[in-house]
């Protein structure tokens, strides 16, 4: 049986979802104006490794994960480039895309990947009936508000108390800290020359927080079985979307399961640009780190756990997938099955609350057992359909770290095989061209 740790009830549960032929599940994806950096990355692969568990326990999963292509920082950014949030967001929404593929999530695997300004209508009449329920109020300038002083199990997520709550004191801005337990807005008055979009307001454009539970409610429903996301967005973004949601469905609870990933200290102290220690998985791979030992770092703390980054920590998970992709190298593909022993541990592992170290570390208790290569290596591809080291490959990946081969060659050949993976065969052929151009050779086997 499945058991995760709910923020909701601060315990580790059991997990029965409310219709067993369909999960339900949201995680809050990325705001696109600038590139990810490792702390955002770690959420995304924490919430592949959910969505990969739940379907290794035979659930189908519907799964959502948002894009936020309209927000306060967007439009900043815009402004500074001199160019629109459209390009902006569709720019970094690329990049971001890019980047999840690298570290193995795969987007297929999500029911819909949703644009925040597809959605603006369905806001719109969303908060018309949270006025309508007297939850929201309006404003002379045209802004709309949620009155957390209507809804009496405000706080019941992150644990603000009553007496924190400033009803009537207003907060414009989507980012405020925990001391400012405010009023929220749900739309927001603009000028004339500023982006927005006309409502029965006047003119203006939704707050961040209505945007993830329209979304996730006309996708999936009223009800969740699971949200995540990181631990930082508990307050005030996850609060306020229990707020809305139930306010306005007048259905409890939103979510049956709330799971949230911790953040990632670099060198023991916060991730910071004024403090130079702010990495993306671009300055990674400029530094000749492979995405996948990101993946395979990430995997070695458990989610729930403060991960602290170092470089000497992700050159130690290289040296480490390097050395499993070079075993799993000289094994030969069979047709045995898994061994059943260490499959079953490796489940125990999985549904005790995602124990990634643990999985991780019966990989190599496998290639130490006196078990037969090609049982070893069923087991291991096993695995790896949680994991999502690309042990299949691992033959062509062991190559690529041959030290003679420029970066360059490393990447495209990357590239190549994620088309070919993905059946984009005419895209995969252009990049082969383009390496045998470069003075190498390139065979399929």
């Amino acid at each position: 049986m499945l058991k995760l740790y709910n923020t909701m009830t601060k315990g580790l549960e059991e997990f029965v979802p409310q219709d067993p032929s369909r999960i339900t599940m949201y995680t809050c994806g990325p705001t696109v104006y600038d590139h990810m950096h490792i702390g955002n990355l770690r959420t995304f692969v924490f919430s592949d490794i959910l969505f990969r568990v739940l379907r290794y326990n035979h659930f189908r999963v519907s799964a959502v994960q948002n894009i936020t292509d309209i927000d306060d920082k967007i439009i900043k950014r815009a402004m500074q480039r001199q160019t629109t949030i459209t390009e902006i967001a569709k720019e970094y929404t690329d990049f971001f895309l890019q980047d999840i593929r690298k570290l193995n999530i795969n987007p297929k695997n999500l029911k819909e990947q949703p644009r925040a300004t597809e959605y603006v209508g369905k806001m719109i009449d969303y908060i018309k009936v949270l006025i309508a329920k007297g939850f929201a109020y309006t404003e002379k300038d045209g802004s709309v508000y949620f009155d957390i002083s209507k809804f009496e199990k405000y706080g019941k997520l992150s644990g603000v108390e009553k007496r924190e709550l400033k009803t009537g004191t207003r907060m414009l801005s989507d980012e405020y800290t925990k001391e400012d337990v405010q009023d929220f807005s749900l739309w927001k008055s603009v000028g004339e020359k500023e982006v927005g979009y006309e409502s029965p307001w006047g003119r203006g454009r939704p707050g961040w927080h209505i945007e993830c539970s329209v979304m996730s409610q006309t996708i999936l429903g009223n009800k969740l079985d699971i949200h995540a996301g990181g631990i930082d967005l508990i307050f005030p973004h996850h609060e306020n979307e229990i707020a809305q949601s139930e306010a306005m469905t007048g259905e409890s609870p939103f979510v049956k399961y709330w799971v949230h990933g911790a953040h990632i200290l670099v060198d023991g102290k916060k991730m910071s640009k004024s403090l130079h220690n702010f990495y993306t998985l671009s300055d990674l791979e400029e530094k000749n780190f492979h995405a996948l030992s990101l993946r395979y770092l990430y995997l070695q703390t458990h989610y729930r756990q403060e991960m602290n980054f170092t470089f000497e920590s992700l050159t130690a998970a290289q040296n480490a997938l390097e050395k499993l992709w070079s075993q799993v190298a000289v094994y030969e593909a069979s047709s045995s099955a898994p061994i059943k022993e260490y499959e079953e541990k490796f489940l125990k592992a999985l549904n005790d609350d995602l124990n990634m170290p643990k999985a991780l570390s019966l990989v190599w208790e496998v290639i130490k057992s006196n078990y037969k290569p090609e049982e070893k290596y069923a087991t291991l591809l096993n695995f790896d359909q949680i994991l999502g080291l690309s042990l299949k490959e691992a033959d062509l990946l062991v190559k690529v770290f041959e030290k003679e081969m420029p970066l360059e060659v490393k990447k495209l050949l990357e590239d190549r095989e994620q088309l070919r993976r993905e059946k984009r065969y005419k895209e995969a052929d252009k990049l082969r061209d383009k390496i045998i151009e470069m003075g190498y050779k390139v065979e399929d086997n």
